[in-house]
């Protein structure tokens, strides 16, 4: 089999490096951004600009009569209500979710734990009968430790990515005055430090887990990598609510304030006699930025758990090859530092200078860590594995060599940037697609429906045909490992697609807080064009997450049918049939409960909106202040009680069907849940971003065509703004969802597996 060049120890050292030099680069860039002040200082924003400072930057600063203090204390103003809106939803969402945890650990642990009736005695191994492993009990104590370790690390990477977006939405828009590129690099900055936090802290909590419980698994380990499993669960089970909380909380404020402001009102978005407005900008950071970082960190510690538990019934683990066994580590630090050197790219090799350069800027972030990456695999594929070894097939074993290894990571890696660019191409102004949209705005809202449903479901063709190729060569070449590593080459450039991702959402703030802080029509522009940039990436960043969620879900299914000991999933015996058809109904029934959801809290808010605008004089000519706060306790309620029946149902649809319909009724439902949930997370999220973009093509009047269609307010941009409300839910609540439910099934059904196996299938017992 060959040993690697690297040794274990250096690999000791390696992976916690890797992720260190992270965080450090994390603080770095908040450091950066943190030098620009909000407060009224005279001289603040000229003298921490370091190079060019000082006269000309005061003078330009005087022309736009900018050296308001007024404006500054304003945008300090707005900040704190959104950091405090923010910070106090995310606190009472933990307090519940953080319940459901304490519930749920206590479950593993006594499902798993009745696998051979809570015995500490040592039992034969799943995979190695000749071998003695460590008893069921312990499996069951280290799977509720490392559940709740995934739990906690993806509460806290939502809310430093919470906490860092807030603090820089105002910083952007006070950056903004001295034009569109200082703006970009705050916004892009902060988005960083969040990607690099994440992405750092998800392999150190790994790494670290894996070298304490080596202590007391010493050589078993087919039982340490099981238990490392609940890692995963932990981190996609707080995602979940994360996603579905966060997502009902920003609609229900978008919906209500831009259905009676822009429709009803015909102020602009985001005006300060809107009362919606402070929710609908906290919805933007909980949602958007605390739900997308809980749900990538999710993808990331599954795909790495699925590859960990292929690996240790491999060679790597027979023959307790640490350095292979780490190999899934060793691509997300190299990741690291590959996604540190692309960053260097947007914020200090290259200045923005006009606002059509925004774009392409960030498409460039997705290209360099692809092409770097691919060099970087290479050579962690090279030092890293043995030239010739063996993986776990259903039974048997299959030889791989090294540079198969690499491909099927390659494979993913791409699969991932032609999904973010057919993305991109759906859901950006810039192309045809959205164009068509903009113009069936001219015969009114119904037009603009049908061709932006069109638009989704066309959407999903080449998406799926590139996580088709990706299966099929992958699992050719490496069989389910292969699709592990698959999913991890498409999160492991997780850093710089986290930073293009939050960028979106504080740039939208950024432009919120301009709007209410009075600020010139000329900021206003560049923070828009900074946000419209933003909506594209946004539905870049949500392809990947759904496509790295098709095949996470797959290489945990893969686990599971191999630890659930079932040697072939047979769609024509009756059990699996029916779950098939089942799960494909979930998502279905999923996106009904979140979508109706969001319907019934907006539905409180439009009432809410109105009522202040008819009962509180002079709001309407911005003379008396809008009440805020009781918009954003109407979207906090709303979400903590709309967020538990969809997250009840993800949750416990595995345990019921384990437990009484068995593992093969089991594998049905997961595998039918798959296929259907990528499509609809496809569609509905280019549908919802080509809808949003298409209002924002009619606003923004760039071209001959869009002004054809304009200004604001016109019978087009009236029918495109229906269209985008329409689509809120679907681009930001459901479809994002979706990839969570896909995922975290599988990964629990992974979990359960021993107690599935042993005590599943009640009802077919009995009959």
């Amino acid at each position: 089999m060959g040993s690697t060049i690297l040794s274990d120890l250096a690999t000791e050292i390696v992976v916690p490096v890797c992720a260190f030099i992270g965080i450090v680069f994390s603080l770095i860039q908040w450091f950066l951004v943190s030098r620009i002040k909000v407060s009224p200082d005279r001289h603040s924003s000229s003298s921490n600009n370091g190079k060019g400072a000082g006269y000309g930057d005061y003078l330009i600063e005087e022309e736009e009569g900018l050296n308001d203090h007024n404006v500054v204390v304003k945008c300090a103003e707005i900040q704190s209500a959104i950091s405090e809106g923010a910070t106090s939803f995310l606190f009472t969402e933990y307090q519940y979710v953080g319940v459901f945890m304490v519930a749920f650990a206590i479950l593993i642990f006594l499902f798993l734990g009745s696998v051979n009736g809570f015995s500490t005695k040592s039992q034969v191994c799943t995979y190695n009968p000749q071998e003695m492993c460590k008893p069921a009990l312990a499996t069951a104590i280290f799977s509720t430790v490392s559940f709740m370790l995934g739990a906690v690390t993806s509460v806290i990477s939502g809310f430093l990515g919470m906490k860092i977006a807030t603090y820089a939405n105002a910083r952007t828009t006070l950056e903004a005055r001295k034009g569109v590129g200082k703006a970009f690099i705050v916004a892009f900055r902060s988005g960083a430090v969040m990607g690099f936090l994440l992405a750092a802290n998800g392999l150190l909590v790994l790494y670290i887990a894996i070298n304490l419980f080596k202590l007391y698994y010493g050589d078993d380990w087919e039982g340490l990598f099981e238990a490392i499993t609940g890692y995963g669960l932990g981190g996609s089970s707080m995602a979940l609510f994360g996603r579905v909380g966060g997502g009902i909380y920003t609609k229900a404020a978008d919906v209500g304030a831009d259905l009676v402001g822009k429709v009803e009102r015909n102020i602009p978005e985001d005006d300060p006699r809107n009362p919606a407005v402070i929710a609908d900008n906290v919805g933007d950071n909980v949602g958007d930025i605390a739900g997308m970082g809980s749900d990538l960190f999710g993808s990331y510690a599954e795909s790495s758990c699925a590859a960990l538990v292929v690996a240790s019934i491999s060679s790597f683990g027979i023959n307790h090859d640490f350095t292979a066994m780490c190999y899934p580590l060793l691509v997300s630090s190299m990741g690291i530092l590959v996604c540190l050197i692309t960053t260097l790219f947007a914020t200090d090799f290259f200045e923005i200078k006009a606002v059509k350069e925004i774009e392409p800027a960030l498409k460039k972030q997705l290209i360099i860590s692809t092409v770097l990456m691919t060099v970087g695999v290479a050579i962690v594929s090279w030092i890293a594995l043995p030239s010739s070894f063996t993986i776990f097939n259903f039974g048997s074993q299959k030889v791989v060599k090294n540079w198969q290894l690499f491909l099927c990571v390659g494979v993913g890696l791409w699969a991932g940037l032609i999904i973010g660019f057919v993305t991109e191409y759906y859901t950006s102004n810039a192309y045809s697609p959205v164009q068509d949209v903009a113009d069936s705005c001219r015969t009114g809202a119904a037009t603009n429906v049908i061709f932006g449903l069109a638009l989704g479901y066309k959407s999903v063709i080449i998406p799926i045909f590139a996580i088709a190729v990706s299966i099929f060569v992958s699992f050719s070449f490496a069989a389910m490992y292969g699709i592990a590593v698959a999913a991890l080459g498409m999160l492991s450039t997780i850093a710089t697609g986290l930073a293009i991702d939050a960028y979106g959402p504080i740039s939208d703030n950024a432009g919120g807080i301009a709007e209410m802080a009075g600020m010139s029509h000329r900021i206003r522009e560049r923070t828009d064009a900074l946000d419209a940039a933003g909506n594209t990436t946004a539905a870049i960043g949500k392809g990947f997450a759904i496509g790295s969620a098709a095949l996470v879900s797959l290489a945990l299914f893969g686990a599971f049918v191999s630890r659930a000991s079932i040697s072939t999933v047979d769609v024509l015996t009756p059990k699996v049939f029916i779950g098939l058809l089942v799960g494909a109904m979930l998502p279905y029934w999923f996106s009904a409960m979140t979508m109706k959801s969001v319907g019934s809290a907006a539905l409180k808010m439009v009432e809410e909106v109105r009522r202040q605008f008819n009962t509180i004089p002079g709001l309407m000519e911005g003379l008396a202040k809008p009440d805020y706060a009781t918009c954003v306790k109407i979207s906090t309620d709303a979400s903590i009680k709309e967020m538990i029946p969809p997250g009840a149902l993800v949750m416990l649809t595995p345990l019921i069907v384990g437990t009484f319909f068995g593992v093969e009724t089991l594998s049905g439902v997961l595998a039918g849940a798959l296929v259907s949930g990528v499509q609809i997370a496809i569609s509905a999220s280019n549908t919802g971003g080509a809808w949003d973009n298409a209002k924002k093509y009619i606003e923004a009047g760039a071209s001959e065509h869009a002004r054809t269609l304009g200004p604001k307010g016109s019978d087009p941009h009236k029918a495109a703004v229906i269209g985008d409300t329409i689509g809120d839910p679907l681009k930001d609540t459901s479809g994002p969802s979706l990839n969570i439910l896909i995922k975290l099934m599988a990964v629990e059904s992974l979990v359960f597996a021993p107690f599935f196996a042993t005590h599943g299938g009640l009802l077919f017992k009995i009959f």
